[in-house]
């Protein structure tokens, strides 16, 4: 809300998506930076990692936790994968986001951003692009943490929301380089903000203050 007015927007519910490797995470830490913005904390099932602090990049939660959870409509969203783990965006970060009146960033899946889509359908959709399959798979292998098998599997899922993408998403950054991609992402979130659309309360704020009509 700009000094002078008395008018109050909803904040922005902005999706961040993107196949394994395509840097999302970074581009959503970019996003961050901007002022205004406060990042949502997903739930997962999945065992926690050596060097990861539970309530930071997840909540680590049991099944039981998260079927209880489920249960209650606790969730924006949520996933299971057969034979994995469960992940879900808790509603709670929709209505702190609104209370403190802080634009919102989830970064979640194409499932998840689905789901978002349909209940919010205001919300906007960033997709992350890789610039290339060959540097995908570049990046999954320098990252030395999974098999063959399990990069063919990502590869795979790659090329599944990379085909739907156009689908759900409102915009496409492609990060070929980092700090290219994040500008532009920062600067989607800039316009979102400029638009006439989220400024006309504000316009119409200021016309009444002159009175009267031509």
């Amino acid at each position: 809300m700009t000094a002078g007015t008395n008018t109050k927007l909803a904040p922005l519910v902005l999706i961040v998506s993107g196949p394994s490797g395509s840097g999302k995470s970074t581009l959503v830490q970019k996003i961050l930076e901007l002022p205004g913005t406060m990042p949502s904390v997903s739930c997962t099932t999945r065992p926690r990692r050596g060097t990861e602090a539970s309530g930071k990049c997840y909540d680590f939660v049991t099944e039981a936790e998260f079927d209880a959870m489920v249960a209650r409509g606790d969730f924006l969203e949520y996933a299971r994968v057969f034979g994995k783990h469960s992940y879900g965006t808790p509603k709670k970060w929709l209505e702190e986001s609104r209370k403190s009146g802080l634009d919102l960033v989830l970064e979640i899946d194409v499932q998840g951003a689905a789901q978002v889509k349909e209940k919010l359908p205001e919300s906007v959709a960033i997709f992350i692009l890789p610039p290339s399959r060959e540097e995908l798979e570049r990046r999954l292998r320098g990252r030395a943490q999974d098999a063959d098998e399990e990069i063919a599997r990502r590869l795979a899922k790659a090329r599944d929301e990379i085909a739907v993408f156009g689908k759900y998403y409102d915009f496409c950054v492609v990060n070929e380089n980092v700090d290219s991609a994040g500008r532009e992402a920062q600067s989607i979130v800039t316009a979102l903000r400029c638009s006439s659309a989220r400024r006309r309360p504000q316009v119409e704020h200021l016309l009444a203050s002159f009175g009267g009509k031509d």
